[in-house]
């Protein structure tokens, strides 16, 4: 009788492990499914290629604080050669009203920005609107911020060059005026005092 139990016992431990077995080659199958199925999944779409390298920035601050920054200016260099430009101005003391915006010869914002000396202009051209028949290569005009006193802006241009020579901006302060410019007057267009100010630098 003993061995009729024993017999029996080790038949059940045969059929369990055949099982386990079972179950395990099942898994396995389905992990190679997975892993066939992940293979064939299809590519991501492509994404955009960056508009531009960047090459030069300028981190803009207040004339009267010089450790508060109220804005940057961005540049890349495109494919074809010229530079773009992206301002981004936030001065909440100023919303709702026009900033002039303007390249100046030398990059010192000494003084309240009055080291920077007067508008770049490397053409000997009347001062501006920028497009017109007449204008300095860093006449970039008027920008008008919104309720927050926030502003932004992009030039593309040939006029400019991160290479020295007579288009070369590194070195060249952007001066923000605290005024409108009526692209008249010459030559600042009577834009009003200089309220930030920062230094072109190459990346």
């Amino acid at each position: 009788m003993k061995k009729v139990f024993f017999s029996a016992g080790v038949a059940a431990l045969l059929v369990l492990g055949s099982c386990g077995n079972s179950a395990s080659e099942k898994s396995g199958a389905d992990s190679t499914a997975t892993s066939q199925a992940d293979t064939t999944a299809p590519a991501a779409p492509e994404t955009t290629a960056p508009e531009g390298t960047p090459v030069a920035v300028a981190n803009l601050q207040l004339t009267s604080d010089s450790t508060r920054n109220i804005g940057s200016a961005k540049f890349y260099k495109l494919t074809d050669g010229k530079i773009r430009l992206d301002l981004e101005i936030n001065m909440k003391e100023r919303a709702d009203s026009n900033v002039a915006v303007h390249f100046h010869e030398h990059g010192d914002c000494g003084m309240k920005g009055e080291n920077s000396h007067g508008h770049w202009n490397p053409t000997k051209s009347n001062h501006g609107e920028w497009g017109s028949a007449a204008f300095h290569s860093g006449d970039i005009g008027n920008i008008k911020l919104d309720a927050t006193g926030h502003a932004t802006k992009s030039v593309t241009t040939d006029l400019w060059s991160i290479e020295p020579g007579d288009k070369a901006i590194i070195g060249r302060a952007i001066i923000v005026h605290g005024g409108t410019d009526d692209y008249k007057t010459q030559p600042t267009g009577n834009s009003g005092p200089r309220v930030g100010c920062g230094v072109i630098t190459k990346l």
